[in-house]
């Protein structure tokens, strides 16, 4: 295998991601999931990344900056990521994620946020294994 190349996103990859993310969730993705990868490419302050393999989008990590957050300073979020089953457990996470975490460094935020489902095992481990503990949120929701 040669070597996987990380990569800032671009709109073109757009429909790879989604393929990737239906894969893993094992249903169709909406359009509007498309549109929003797409406008996450053209925003210059976030930090948002492919993996790419022998020009092939392997996988993605799209992150955020918030600005304001209740009580907590500037910091990023790591909004949805995905890798293409075929190459999971490869270390292809764990690369954007470094690149992720070295842009914002470089940016003066020192702290990144990510939200997972309880019943997420894999993905738990996934960013236990970066490096991520428990935070003071707590996530609410509200059905309307």
């Amino acid at each position: 295998m040669n070597k996987i190349i990380i990569r800032s996103l671009e709109e073109k990859d757009a429909l790879k991601i989604r393929d990737i993310y239906a894969s893993i969730i094992q249903k169709p993705v909406k359009t509007d999931f498309v549109r929003l990868i797409e406008a996450h490419a053209q925003r210059d302050q976030d930090a948002c990344f492919v993996a790419e393999l022998d020009g092939k989008v392997i996988g993605f990590m799209i992150s955020y900056i918030l600005t304001l957050g209740f009580g907590i300073e500037k910091s990023a979020w790591i909004a949805t990521l995905g890798v293409d089953p075929t190459f999971m457990g490869q270390g292809v996470g764990a690369s954007m994620a470094q690149e992720i975490f070295k842009f914002y460094k470089s940016q003066g935020i020192t702290s990144v946020y990510t939200s997972v489902r309880w019943d997420s095992p894999d993905l738990l481990s996934f960013f236990k294994t970066m490096g991520f503990d428990r935070s003071n949120f707590i996530n609410l929701k509200k059905a309307i």
